[in-house]
């Protein structure tokens, strides 16, 4: 049977983050995940994670400067240092809250120098996280919600990938995303399953709850169930109702 993961970074986005856990464990959900966790302390985190028996898929490195527009460090050329060290609290965080994976945000940046400090950086990540078991992730963003974001399609991460060359460097693969900058999930889900650590899903385009929109994710779903793809899939949807309230695309499609 499918499997769900309540991202909550969108999801009882009110609450606090171990608040948060437990109202996505009641709800049904089967795992969790967020985007920057750092206002909690990991051991309250941990303590949630334990009271309901789920898992932390994966978090964010922080972003930077967020009031000056900043939407991570690690492609940005002179900020090596900065964005390492966001990698190191990401991974520390990552590892006492069992958490698998961490997504290593490129940041506002364009061209060759940007490449290469985004790839010198992934290793850098890859290099710390693999003792750890931890997976890193990288996740193209769309150029209406992220203009000028470095990574926005899976061809571009797909190279990145391949030049980097470490097992625990992942593409994390937002429905949402791709199919506003490239289309074709049934067939580029397929062919990049050897390359997917994680898998997200909203409504097109309104990244809304996933029950309308262009993207039939009935079908969506169940390409990604004959892949064998077995992990929980990522609720990171948005709505201006309470989280509780927008959950009956859950039920419909796990029947």
């Amino acid at each position: 049977m499918i499997r769900f993961s309540a991202n909550l970074g969108f999801l009882w986005a009110d609450r606090a983050l171990p608040d948060a856990i437990r109202a996505a464990h009641a709800a049904g959900f089967d795992a969790v995940e967020c985007h920057w966790p750092y206002a909690f302390a990991a051991a309250d985190v941990v303590a949630a994670l334990e009271d309901t028996g789920l898992t932390m898929l994966g978090l964010n490195t922080r972003r930077g400067d967020v009031a000056g527009g900043e939407n991570g460090l690690s492609a940005l050329p002179g900020r090596a240092a900065e964005a390492r060290a966001a990698i190191d609290e990401a991974l520390a965080y990552a590892d006492q809250t069992r958490t698998g994976a961490v997504h290593v945000m490129a940041g506002f940046a364009q061209g060759a120098q940007a490449a290469a400090c985004f790839e010198a950086n992934l290793e850098y990540a890859c290099t710390q996280a693999a003792p750890l078991g931890i997976t890193i992730l990288i996740e193209p963003l769309n150029h209406y919600d992220a203009p000028g974001y470095f990574l926005s399609t899976t061809r571009q991460a797909e190279d990145i990938i391949a030049r980097v060359v470490r097992p625990n460097l992942k593409l994390m693969f937002d429905c949402y995303h791709v199919q506003l900058m490239e289309g074709d999930l049934s067939h580029r889900l397929t062919r990049l399953q050897p390359l997917i650590g994680h898998i997200q899903f909203a409504s097109v385009p309104d990244r809304g709850t996933p029950d309308h929109g262009e993207i039939n994710y009935q079908h969506i779903f169940e390409v990604i169930e004959n892949m064998g793809y077995d992990r929980p899939l990522g609720a990171e949807y948005k709505s201006n109702l309470p989280s509780d309230q927008t959950l009956q695309w859950m039920q419909a499609y796990r029947g």
